[in-house]
């Protein structure tokens, strides 16, 4: 996926939105005010990346599997995972990540908000 595919898929997770709270180049996305994706929209050195948050043991799991997974950038490291654009995760993996991220966020909501979410239209 390019950078503006990954963008598209974060907003079409049910709930999404997108800011720039930190500078002009950081966009994060998330779902009932929580953040569960951010990335840059400039280039590093070594291409687009996004960070996803994690289940602590799936995190270790996925950066021992894939070299394009490595621990989160400007993140607790033990939550996060940073995951190149342009590496060996496929498409499919980086998307099912995504909505890992998501649930990773929403199970640590109330669980009124939790309800509130499961409510959500799509």
């Amino acid at each position: 996926m390019n950078v503006e595919e990954v963008m598209e898929y974060c907003l079409s997770v049910k709930g999404a939105s997108e800011c720039i709270p930190f500078d002009e180049t950081v966009l994060v996305f998330k779902v009932m005010d929580k953040m569960f994706a951010y990335m840059s929209i400039e280039a590093s050195d070594d291409g687009f990346r996004i960070n996803l948050k994690c289940e602590p043991e799936k995190a270790i799991e996925l950066r021992e599997r894939f070299n394009g997974i490595v621990p989160g950038y400007h993140a607790n490291k033990k939550y996060w995972n940073t995951i190149y654009l342009d590496s060996d995760v496929p498409d499919e993996e980086l998307k099912a990540l995504v909505h890992h991220s998501v649930d990773e966020v929403i199970k640590k909501l109330p669980r009124k908000k939790q309800e509130e979410y499961a409510q959500t239209a799509e």
